[in-house]
């Protein structure tokens, strides 16, 4: 019996290096060190406890467990409030003849989630645009605009932040081809307000109402060189809010009005100068012999043609509006000038005609018939001229006198009394000398048009101007119905 304790102290070595052997903790008999004695592995395990990826996973997957994108925030409890504000990167260009124009921006919103609350080691959770597909984002659309796209090079340009109190900001690159009544009564001299609305498409005021994130115009806000404006000065913006109704119900429109006021630069060059010029011209012809009968023809028809061009080229640059525009008004004024000296001179030439005949030929003939029934009853029908005699005979027609020099001199038989008269030639007519000559001189019409004409052009320029350019533009807004 004494032996077995002693038996057993000998197999109790054996046992516990046997042991040691088949441990996987140790490695050649000596023990592993604690971080590395992890069943089924022969590297360290990282401890994940503090890594903020594996953390904000854990939280977004939590999150979004159970999440219905489909039902808006505070469903049956309370009006989800959508902040929005916008920041216009560029403006520009204004169609005149599409009546719309382009703006590039970047449009906020921001509204809270309860659902999307966490506790994490950050307070605001940049994310990715994926996860805006995952939740509910306000269906918000562009009232008034015909064409917006949403940029996505090289990635969609959408910017997504989570707080942990389940507020959300939402920021996307839009740019937007709106819609902007011009009214052009006047055009050039015009201003407009055109009109960026936008609101949700699918929910009431009792769902979903949007405001501004400040009271104030820094709502809105441009960049300092965003304007892409050639025609027109952007003077400013106002923001407001609207509600319109349909037969869905009533719907909160957030308005931002952009105002805009025309330069008159490039038309003062391509119309207003060319038009005054015009008129100018055309009066040149005041100045020009009555007789010059060509040269008038060529400047009165010359400028009616130029003005009719003038007109035709400034309203391609227009849409086709059923009313006249204050260009229309300066052209139609201008076109009335220049027909006008054209009308001046017809009558003119017309009263130079008839002049001749009332003044000159009348005057002549009377003088002729006294003389030839003076000549007549001579013996001797001879006549003197600058000391030749030439026989005298006289026709039916009192006014039209042959002149036939003699071949041979007849000696009078006696003295007889001679008369000694000069002829002047004038238009293929022999004229006594001593007749009215009324054909050169400066027609009364021509006198007075160099008075009327050229004041009456000054008066009118001077009241349009002081009209159009001293008047404050009138600037409409327009109110969209869904």
């Amino acid at each position: 019996m004494a032996g077995t304790p002693n038996k057993l102290a000998a197999l109790v070595p054996c046992v516990w290096i046997l042991a040691m052997l088949l441990d996987p903790t140790t490695q050649n008999g000596l023990p592993l060190p604690l971080d590395r004695a992890v069943a089924g592995h022969r590297e360290p395990l990282p401890d994940d406890s503090k890594d903020n990826i594996t953390i904000f996973t854990r939280i977004l997957d939590r999150l979004l467990d159970g999440y219905d994108n489909r039902l808006r925030p505070g469903l049956g409890e309370s009006v989800t409030e959508v902040r929005t504000n916008i920041y216009v990167t560029s403006f520009g260009p204004v169609s005149d003849t599409d009546m719309e124009y382009t703006i590039d921006v970047f449009f906020r919103q921001s509204w809270r989630d309860e659902r999307l609350k966490f506790d994490g080691p950050m307070q605001v959770l940049p994310l990715n645009n994926l996860l805006a597909s995952k939740i509910w984002t306000p269906d918000t659309f562009f009232h008034n605009g015909k064409k917006s796209v949403a940029h996505n090079m090289t990635t969609p340009n959408k910017l997504l932040r989570l707080v942990d109190n389940g507020t959300l900001l939402y920021t996307m690159r839009l740019t937007i081809h709106a819609e902007c009544p011009m009214h052009l009564e006047d055009f050039p001299m015009d201003a407009h307000a055109c009109p960026l609305k936008f609101g949700s498409y699918a929910y009431t005021n009792n769902e979903v109402v949007y405001i501004w994130t400040a009271d104030d115009e820094k709502s809105v806000s441009v960049a300092p060189d965003g304007s892409r404006l050639n025609q027109y000065d952007l003077l400013g913006h106002v923001i407001g809010k609207e509600t319109i109704k349909s037969s869905t119900g009533e719907y909160v429109v957030m308005t931002t009005y952009f105002h805009l006021k025309r330069k008159i630069g490039y038309f003062v060059i391509q119309t207003y100068l060319p038009c005054i010029m015009t008129v100018i011209l055309s009066q040149v012809s005041f100045w020009l012999n009555r007789e010059s009968v060509p040269a008038r023809t060529v400047f009165g028809v010359t400028t009616v043609l130029t003005m009719t061009t003038l007109s035709i080229s400034a309203r391609n640059s227009l849409p086709k509006v059923a009313y006249a525009t204050a260009m229309d008004w300066f052209m139609a004024v201008c076109y009335a000038f220049v027909f006008s000296a054209l009308i001046e001179f017809a009558t003119v030439n017309y009263f130079t005609k008839r002049s001749w005949a009332w003044d000159g030929q009348k005057e002549g003939q009377d003088m002729r018939t006294r003389d030839s029934t003076a000549f007549s009853k001579k013996t001797n029908n001879t006549f003197n001229i600058v000391g030749t005699t030439y026989p005298m005979s006289v026709g039916k027609d009192p006014g039209l006198t042959t002149i036939a020099k003699s071949a041979t001199t007849q000696a009078p038989a006696l003295p007889q009394p001679v008369r000694e008269v000069r002829l002047s030639r004038m238009d293929g007519e022999y004229i006594v000398e001593g007749a009215k000559k009324s054909y050169n001189r400066v027609s009364k019409v021509d006198k007075i048009s160099r008075i009327i004409f050229p004041v009456l052009f000054f008066i009118f320029n001077l009241a349009y101007w002081a009209t159009y350019v001293n008047r404050k533009p009138s600037i409409t807004k327009s109110n969209g119905q869904k």
